[in-house]
């Protein structure tokens, strides 16, 4: 009986330390763009959240004496008209958090999305909003380093299929800071130091190039997936090792799309997230450096 008491205090102080530290808005005066409809409460629809008009971050963050200093912006999917906010958001922060990583759950304003009238025009694109959100999350995280005890150097993004094209957009677009701006957020440089695309879309666009200074990535997917995911992201894969650029790829037999990060998921790809922090200490982005 104590043993079994002991271990489920334990439990509840390894959850409790990966609970979720705030919720902080992009922006404090609200999203460009987005003042008419900031008020409208979001929908949530068993796990998946839509009809966000208030881009943030749910902050995640480990224990002090397990702190790598690394970070990382988790862009769920769902075909940019919900957010899979539980097995591709909360369950991915949790665990990194439980391993020393720092993560940073990012609701994203959606450009589908499914809580718009039919009929009605979409507000937002993925090219200007959900990107915009996705860089402004990069800014911000790297804005706050010293205060959340992070290496504004090892600051990454990974996206889970329509978050993993948001991903790839800040991967690969400029993102130089603005020095003359007077919200202090907008001079960080908003492109990632390292990316992550998780059975991701997003990868026939024409118009991603993709260079010797591409940040690293990490690459993952199901065999069983669309023909566009899986064999796109073998030749994602080669394309960014012909650039000169670094990338890993992982893929799984036994699997299709959407396996996120779920207790029941015991194969072979239930592991890639220990794949993906073995990655991040390769890479060297798990030294914890003082910002």
């Amino acid at each position: 009986m104590h043993l079994r008491i002991a271990a489920l205090f334990l439990t509840s102080l390894i959850l409790s330390a990966a609970e979720p530290a705030a919720l902080v808005p992009l922006w404090s005066g609200g999203a460009p763009g987005s003042g008419a409809r900031r008020a409208e409460p979001e929908k949530v629809a068993g796990s998946n959240v839509s009809n966000i008009h208030e881009p943030s971050l749910t902050v995640y963050l480990p224990e002090a004496g397990r702190a790598s200093g690394c970070a990382v912006i988790v862009a769920p999917g769902g075909g940019h008209a919900r957010l899979a906010i539980q097995h591709e958001g909360w369950n991915v922060a949790r665990w990194l958090a439980d391993h020393g990583v720092a993560a940073f759950v990012l609701k994203y304003r959606l450009a589908k999305d499914d809580s718009t009238p039919a009929g009605s025009p979409q507000p937002y694109t993925v090219d200007r909003d959900a990107l915009g959100d996705a860089q402004r999350a990069v800014r911000l995280v790297r804005a706050r380093a010293a205060e959340w005890k992070l290496n504004p150097a090892a600051v990454g993004i990974i996206g889970f299929s329509a978050g993993g094209e948001v991903a790839l957009l800040a991967a690969t677009r400029p993102g130089s800071g603005a020095p003359e701006a007077t919200d202090p957020i907008e001079r960080r440089d908003a492109r990632p130091d390292f990316y992550g695309l998780i059975y991701p879309g997003g990868l026939p666009r024409t118009d991603i190039e993709v260079t010797k200074g591409t940040p690293p990535v990490f690459l993952t997917a199901g065999y069983g997936d669309r023909q566009n995911i899986s064999e796109g992201l073998a030749e994602f894969y080669l394309r960014t090792k012909r650039a000169g650029a670094s990338a890993e790829l992982h893929m799984y037999a036994g699997a299709g799309h959407g396996f996120g990060v779920r207790d029941t998921n015991k194969g072979p790809a239930g592991a890639w997230i220990s794949r993906f922090h073995e990655w991040l200490g390769d890479r060297g982005f798990l030294r914890a450096t003082a910002p």
